[in-house]
């Protein structure tokens, strides 16, 4: 559905940093290096101290970036993968791309994200890996206690942070508690670039050097090739010289975005409508989700009302029309229940307080 607010305007913010956009491009263009040059060592260096990790290896985009390292982590066919069920088959793609198999794993019905106890389901399940993913800006509070979990049990623990960059529990960045991280920095991330992209960071420098050489075809050395499950997955030098000259924006974007989101918190009071919890730095708002019982209903009203909104995500990875039946005998009832249920509103940084206020509005016109 589509409205006079959108959920998120990507013109605007390409008119807001031409400068700095202008100046990326001038950077690479007159350098003449374009593939894994200066830009991309630049970017790397600077992520993984903002994460406040030691390695950080960019990759095209974000589903590679959890393939990889994946691989990197030892994972092959027919190994036992956890993994949630409603984040949109991001993590599922790249464990069919292994040929691993997915153990699904459900999530809290208010923060929307994996619990201890699936954790602790998942490894009483013998799996080698578990995927965990900071969902719609919020980071997993008891990440630190998983990790621990994992370790003790021989489990690799590997965080999907595409929709958390910067979020932080503890004084400590997502993506510095895993074995593994993975990051997305496609355009409508919190740290997005002009085209797709991805990163894994890591502490593990063993972990560090094979992903490094799965994104280059396997090469050990140039034209060298060691490793058979490697490819081309490389991000450019434009995308990592426009993420650098972005990356000191993050906090900021982040912090509106939670001013957005704090407001929409104290101030929709409409019947039927549950919303996300907001406070604190473990929530960077990347997508303002809430639950409406009649969401086909609420959303033509909110259409009706110049607001777009959209379903993230309407069908669990169980259900997914490609796997036919072979997921039948599961149910995770928070996971189907929120599948029914959610409902994203426009939440982005260069949203206008204007703007902020129709969205109130029209959601407290709502009658239920």
């Amino acid at each position: 559905m589509s409205g006079k607010i959108m959920i998120c305007d990507l013109k605007r913010k390409t008119e807001r940093y031409h400068t700095e956009i202008l100046r990326a491009f001038t950077r690479v263009t007159e350098s003449g290096w374009f593939v894994l040059g200066p830009e991309v060592s630049r970017f790397e260096k600077s992520f993984s101290e903002y994460i406040g990790v030691n390695n950080c290896c960019t990759v095209a985009n974000g589903t590679d970036a959890i393939e990889l390292a994946l691989r990197a982590a030892g994972i092959q066919d027919g190994d036992q993968v956890g993994t949630v069920a409603n984040a949109c088959m991001y993590t599922t793609t790249a464990l069919m791309a292994i040929g691993a198999e997915p153990v699904f794993l459900d999530v809290g019905l208010g923060t929307k994200v994996i619990t201890v106890s699936e954790i602790e389901r998942a490894i009483a399940k013998k799996v080698r890996a578990v995927v965990v993913t900071h969902l719609y800006g919020q980071a997993i509070r008891e990440v630190e206690i998983m990790s621990s979990l994992c370790r003790q049990a021989g489990v690799l623990l590997i965080e999907d942070c595409a929709q958390a960059h910067g979020a932080m529990i503890g004084g400590r960045r997502v993506g510095s508690f895993g074995d593994l991280a993975c990051f997305s920095f496609y355009p409508t991330k919190n740290l997005g670039a002009l085209g797709d992209g991805g990163a894994v960071v890591t502490n593990n420098p063993k972990l560090a050097e094979k992903v490094f050489r799965l994104r280059q075809y396997g090469w050990l050395a140039k034209y060298n090739v060691v490793s058979g499950d490697g490819r081309n997955s490389r991000l450019d030098e434009l995308q990592a010289a426009v993420l650098t000259e972005f990356l000191p924006f993050l906090n900021g974007w982040n912090l509106r975005r939670r001013q957005i989101a704090q407001r929409y918190a104290k101030e929709i009071f409409a019947p039927g409508i549950i919303l996300p919890e907001v406070d604190g730095e473990d929530y960077v708002s990347h997508l303002f989700v809430v639950r409406a019982k009649n969401r086909d209903f609420f959303r033509a009203h909110l259409h009706a009302c110049g607001v777009s909104t959209e379903v993230h995500y309407p069908v669990p990875d169980y259900r997914q029309p490609v796997f036919g039946t072979r997921f039948s005998d599961i149910l995770l009832d928070n996971s189907e229940l929120l599948a029914n249920e959610v409902v994203t509103l426009p939440c982005y940084p260069e949203m206008s307080d204007g703007e902020v206020e129709q969205v109130v509005e029209a959601v407290n016109l709502w009658q239920g």
